[in-house]
């Protein structure tokens, strides 16, 4: 065979090659992207980056504002554990700074533009880069623990049967950390990677229950503290934990239904003076003539205001029941 013709060979074979290495990566590159939005979980997709198991773990609990061994990072425990429970993720620094920032601008912007006092400024920066992300934190957290608490009673039962089908009860909480959807699924994935690292399932539980806030993981970590040190039948405690949560739940949705009433007309009776001062300064801007130039303009609307933030208080404790 000629010189130049099995050079050529040559050629065509590395092209082929190149394509078919080509094709691989992209085929890998997308089996991987896909493993990874298939997850169930936040956890779970993070593993599927081949990122080890400990990493994985430390990466978790410090973006929850934890330090790597499930600890809370700064002083002020009761804003800690806000910012834990609320399941936001990311930097609490930075978090805070946001709306610090964003209070000063607005703050800044309104005294420019509108000549505001230094005093409503001030109250502005304070209930934005302040009060503001506390409330955003509370709404979070109370949104996620109801969350969790829908999905608690099946994680109970799927830990009865793996029990029951005889697996260790670590195996039994990796199986929920790795079949349920989030919020639950990263908790117990994340109590199932402390139990592999160290941690006893009493302790493992406990911190899950400081990092989500619902009474419910009391009960269970009391319930699997007494079974350790007094023995019995784990099985019959988790299933009949699981139906108190389930039962307490249904409870918990018959009196929202029967309270509904209330929290409307609460945002109703709320809500109306604030729509219509804007509807009268849209379609009459000159309704009330002079009176903005009163000094007593700024206390009175400050007072009627308290006044109002009393009456929603009143009214929320009123459809607000704990038990």
């Amino acid at each position: 065979m000629p010189t130049g013709q099995a050079l050529l060979y040559f050629i065509y074979m590395l092209a082929a090659a190149s394509v078919i290495l080509a094709g691989e990566a992209l085929y890998l590159s997308f089996a991987g992207r896909r493993s990874r939005s298939l997850a169930v979980n936040r956890r779970l997709k993070r593993l599927a980056g081949d990122v080890p198991a400990e990493q994985t773990l430390q990466g978790l609990l410090r973006e929850r504002g934890l330090t790597d061994s499930g600890d809370f990072l700064f002083g002020m425990v009761w804003l800690n554990r806000l910012y834990t429970q609320s399941g936001i993720t990311g930097n609490p620094l930075t978090f805070a700074a946001t709306f610090l920032l964003a209070g000063l601008a607005m703050a800044l912007l309104l005294a420019i533009l509108i000549n505001v006092s230094t005093l409503a400024s001030l109250l502005i920066f304070l209930v934005v880069g302040l009060v503001l992300p506390l409330l955003v934190l509370r709404r979070a957290r109370n949104k996620r623990i109801r969350k969790f608490a829908k999905q608690l009673p099946d994680a109970l039962d799927m830990i009865v049967r793996s029990l029951r089908a005889g697996h260790p009860a670590s195996v039994a909480i990796g199986l929920v950390g790795r079949e349920m959807p989030d919020p639950l699924g990263t908790e117990f994935g994340i109590v199932s990677d402390e139990i592999t690292f160290g941690l006893s399932i009493e302790q493992a539980v406990r911190k899950l229950s400081q990092r989500v806030g619902f009474e419910g993981l009391q009960l269970l970590s009391v319930s699997l503290s007494i079974q350790a040190k007094t023995g019995g039948n784990l099985t019959e405690i988790l299933a009949n934990l699981s139906s108190v949560l389930r039962e307490r739940q249904k409870l918990r949705m018959k009196i929202r239904a029967l309270s509904a009433e209330g929290r409307v007309s609460a945002w109703i009776i709320s809500l109306f003076p604030i729509v219509m001062f804007f509807t009268l300064q849209i379609l009459s801007p000159a309704y009330y003539g002079a009176v903005w130039g009163n000094p007593l303009i700024f206390p009175t609307f400050l007072l009627f205001g308290l006044w109002a933030l009393l009456g929603d208080f009143i009214m929320y404790r009123m459809v607000t029941f704990d038990f």
